[in-house]
């Protein structure tokens, strides 16, 4: 201890005049107090005013210069010495450093740098200042090809200066994508593979970029995908494996990259760790099975990557996928659900799955999750009935095989994932399939459950499918029984409500459900459509200038309807109807105008 105060006393007053040697003993004694206890020596170097001592000793002309670079690196480990070094100005003469030729002087500095960047954003904005990312990139590049050890050691250092730099802050990442860093650090890392420390400063780095979208598009004219995939299938250890995960997965979120780890042969190498790891019960492994087939589902988001690996549903990938959903791993049975909403993204895809018993599989999957189920298999599952169900041919096939009645099972979910995916579902089901709509539409514990989920206020996707069910169930059974069945749960006030929803489809399902009950039955539902103000929001929607054409027209063919009841009639006639309806008989649409006319003849009888 008294060697480190005489050494720090020393360096005070050698710095002006000093022989190299006694100066080089002051550090020496500095390197060494730093090796036994970093931060109680840092402690007192922070105390004693060296630092600002250290900034006059980082010329490129002393011998000491590594040293001191070596002791700023070694005191910059601590948190609480990062803002006294950028106070003590220690930062320009270290950039300048970065430019002179000496491997030990560099690799101190660089070592220096990074580490006073470490978490911190002062750090950070004094390099960034000074301009030191610039030239270390540069360094990055002309070493790029070199392998000799001390080359391989400097980029290391390098790459970590910065990682650091850079660190969850989107500024200075977007100031590196611009410089051109990331085809310089795939190059490096397809060169030095072998080498692990410099391949962990890669990957640790493309993790931080990846994140930005701007990167992707770099990333995307790289052999990333192709040198990625081939460093992963040569890792043994889980932790390295995982690291790799960490860049793919934000990778992955860009379609010509999906594309490409495809290519490059990632799903294959997925496939064999989920088959490794399924059965396992240790830690790491369960944590690699969800990551492999997260990923899995995430290659399969893309249109491109997805329809390469369907094959036209003869795809070996497909059908392994497939055998996930009867797995007794609720992660695999997820992953398989959710893999098959992706791959039900369009017709074809669809219809062939429908016609080979994807649909049971499903149901099969639904039933094992009724009592007490996962949350995430049943809305997984549930999303790939309802993309099933789109194409037209298929919904016949899917009533009569029970998907109604298997998805009717969670109407007792408590859920809201879970309730806007089962009415999404039974949505799609029952477009233009009347028989079913009537079925669904007279089941009057469905009903009332809409009626009870329009209300949910919290969730506007919840009530937003509730209301489009309830219109459904009316404009595709075109059914008294089902009116009715509507009008005794409470749901005309809700129907009435859609019509001024500012989703244009919405309304104007709204609208055309009430002209059916208007038409079917004016006398059941007279009451609740004058409570609910039916007549004056539909004055309103004509009035408004901002009324799609549609629903004009709607709302027009309504009140012909509606004037067939004596209270609703009055309605009309005391709102001066008339003068709003024969305004838009020079409507620039012509089946708005040709309706005007038309329902301005009506009101002229009627009144």
């Amino acid at each position: 201890a008294d060697n480190l105060s005489d050494a720090l006393k020393n360096l005070k007053i050698t710095t002006t005049d000093s022989t190299a040697d006694s100066l080089e003993g002051c550090l020496d004694c500095l390197l060494q107090a730093l090796a036994q206890n970093n931060m109680e020596t840092s402690e007192k170097i922070q105390k004693s005013g060296v630092l600002q001592v250290f900034a006059s000793l980082l010329t490129p002309q002393s011998s000491c210069t590594a040293k001191v670079a070596n002791i700023i690196a070694e005191v910059a480990r601590n948190e609480f010495m990062r803002n006294p070094c950028v106070d003590a100005g220690l930062i320009p003469p270290l950039v300048q450093l970065l430019n002179c030729k000496d491997q030990e002087v560099l690799l101190q500095t660089g070592r220096a740098l990074g580490n006073i960047c470490y978490d911190s954003h002062e750090g950070r904005n004094a390099v960034d200042r000074a301009g030191g990312a610039h030239i270390v990139v540069d360094h990055i590049r002309s070493l790029c090809s070199k392998t000799d050890p001390a080359s391989e050691k400097l980029l290391t250092v390098f790459c970590g200066m910065l990682m650091n730099y850079s660190n969850e802050n989107d500024t200075l990442q977007s100031q590196l994508i611009n410089m051109g860093v990331i085809p310089t650090l795939v190059k490096l890392l397809g060169i030095h593979c072998q080498n692990a420390a410099l391949t962990e400063m890669c990957l640790v780095a493309f993790g931080n970029l990846a994140e930005l979208e701007s990167s992707k598009e770099q990333f995307a004219y790289t052999n990333i995908a192709e040198e990625l995939v081939k460093l992963f299938k040569k890792q043994i250890e889980h932790d390295k494996k995982e690291m790799i995960f960490e860049v793919l997965a934000p990778l992955a979120e860009n379609d010509v990259i999906k594309l490409q780890l495809v290519e490059a042969g990632l799903v294959e190498c997925l496939l064999e760790i989920v088959q490794k790891t399924v059965d396992s019960d240790k830690e790491d492994d369960i944590a690699e099975l969800k990551t492999a087939s997260d990923l899995m589902v995430l290659l399969l988001l893309g249109d491109e990557s997805m329809q390469k690996l369907f094959e036209g549903g003869k795809g070996s990938v497909f059908q392994r996928v497939l055998s996930w959903i009867p797995s007794n791993s609720h992660q695999l049975q997820l992953a398989g659900a959710l893999a098959i909403a992706n791959f039900a993204r369009n017709d074809g895809n669809c219809i062939h799955m429908v016609d080979n018993g994807i649909v049971q599989k499903l149901m099969d999957l639904l039933d094992r999750h009724v009592e007490d189920g996962n949350v995430t298999v049943q809305h997984a599952a549930l999303s790939a009935l309802r993309n099933l169900a789109i194409p037209v041919v298929n919904k016949a096939k899917m009533l009569s095989a029970g998907v109604a009645e298997a998805v009717l099972k969670f109407l007792r979910s408590e859920m809201p994932p879970v309730q806007f995916k089962l009415l999404g579902t039974l949505r799609m089901l029952i477009d233009a399939q009347a028989e079913a709509a009537e079925q669904l539409g007279k089941n009057v514990k469905l009903v009332e459950r809409l009626v009870e989920w329009c209300e949910a206020k919290d969730h506007a996707g919840v009530m937003g499918e509730s209301n489009r069910l309830l219109s459904a169930l009316i404009r595709h059974s075109k059914s008294k029984d089902v009116i009715r069945t509507i009008v005794q749960s409470g749901g005309i006030k809700h129907l009435v409500t859609m019509a001024t929803s500012e989703h244009v489809i919405m309304q104007n399902e709204a609208l055309v459900a009430l002209a059916l009950i208007a038409a079917l039955e004016l006398v059941t539902a007279e009451k609740d459509l004058e409570n609910a103000q039916l007549v004056q929001i539909l004055h309103r929607l004509l009035s408004d200038d901002r009324s799609a054409p549609e629903i004009k027209y709607n709302s027009m063919v309504l009140i012909c309807a509606l004037i067939g009841s004596e209270p609703l009639q009055k309605e009309v006639q005391s709102m001066a109807f008339l003068e709003v309806v024969s305004k838009l008989r020079s409507h620039e649409n012509k089946t708005v105008a040709q309706q005007a006319s038309l329902t301005e003849q009506r009101l002229a009888v009627e009144s």
